[in-house]
């Protein structure tokens, strides 16, 4: 699958809703590609307490919630259709959770894909 079908599946879901007078949602979504060909879509969580948390990790919840955790592309945009590159928490809760996602390839800009491996270079559960 291209990172232009993926980019299409977050673009079906971004979009800024208030939920409550304290939670807002979806200003951010991104879409993950499975080992299985799956696709997970998510969309960022803010609420006023600070507990809220990034689209990369409602799409990881979903796919893990379906029994996956292999993950071999993944995409964010915000509601412009930008590209975000991931931040250093999703980074590191996507590379924890299959050794294999540290090949996962990650579109960081419109025209640069990298491994999570290069955004994570110095992983601290090795030895150097």
């Amino acid at each position: 699958m291209e990172f232009q079908e993926l980019i299409s599946r977050a673009k079906a879901v971004v979009g800024h809703r208030e939920l409550s007078e304290t939670a807002d949602v979806g200003e951010v979504a991104a879409a993950i590609l499975s080992g299985n060909g799956n696709v997970y879509v998510g969309v960022c969580m803010n609420v006023t307490c600070s507990i809220g948390f990034c689209a990369e990790h409602t799409a990881a919840s979903a796919m893990v919630t379906a029994g996956e955790s292999h993950i071999v592309k993944v995409v964010a945009i915000d509601e412009e259709g930008n590209i975000l590159a991931p931040c250093g928490r999703c980074r590191e809760m996507m590379n924890q959770l299959d050794d294999r996602n540290s090949e996962a390839l990650v579109m960081v800009a419109p025209d640069k894909v990298l491994k999570l491996s290069e955004l994570l270079p110095y992983d601290w559960r090795k030895t150097w």
